[in-house]
């Protein structure tokens, strides 16, 4: 199938690269400091979430604060060696212009950078949970993306393996591509479902991008 567009969307963990090992690690620990009961921790859903969701799930609002600078401090500290890239990664970025792509990640401005550096994947374009007061599954994150690459949010792809940002894609008003490098096929809903990026090409047009996916 085949899609053209002006500008390609990035989920990065569990899309471009895998991390969810790390992801697990550090909140398993950070729940077992902060006390959490394990049936508690294992109710929330982890992936694909901003960490101050996760914490508002988990913890009263007056030890958000604190408990946010230590989710922070472990999930920084296990970046090296933590994360690796996913297959069809850099062989798509590598022919896509800066102008025409952006990572959209919930994770903060310094986690989503470490991680991004770690394999060496540096966007002209990135938007954290620090750029939004709203995340996935709110549009909010994907809207601005679209906004700073100056495309119409309807002429976006978005590219997403987690429920929640596959429904902020389509409340965006955006096309959507699900990977099933974490979730089940049949939890997935967009308009086209791959095993991962090594089932898309891209080619580029005057003004924008020609997408193919391979089942």
């Amino acid at each position: 199938m085949k899609i053209s567009a002006d500008a390609l969307l990035f989920d990065n963990d569990g899309t471009l690269v895998s991390s969810l090992d790390s992801v697990h690690r550090c909140w398993t620990r950070w729940a077992e400091e902060q006390g959490i009961p394990a049936e508690d921790f294992a109710r929330v859903e982890l992936h694909g979430r901003p960490a101050d969701d996760i914490i508002a799930d988990l913890l009263p609002a007056d030890r958000a604060p604190r408990a946010r600078a230590r989710i922070d401090e472990l999930e920084l500290e296990d970046v090296p060696g933590g994360v690796k890239l996913l297959p069809g990664t850099a062989e798509l970025l590598a022919g896509l212009p800066a102008a025409r792509w952006a990572v959209v990640t919930s994770a903060n401005r310094p986690l989503a950078e470490a991680r991004l550096a770690e394999v060496a994947i540096r966007p002209g374009t990135l938007i954290t949970s620090d750029d939004i007061t709203r995340g996935k599954p709110d549009p909010e994150p994907f809207l601005l993306a679209a906004e700073r690459l100056g495309v119409d949010p309807a002429r976006c792809v978005v590219f997403e393996d987690a429920p929640a940002g596959l429904a902020a894609g389509r409340a965006a008003g955006m096309r959507t591509v699900a990977l099933t490098t974490t979730t089940a096929r049949e939890e997935l809903v967009a308009d086209i479902v791959v095993e991962d990026l090594s089932a898309v090409s891209a080619r580029l047009l005057d003004g924008g991008v020609e997408i193919t996916c391979r089942d």
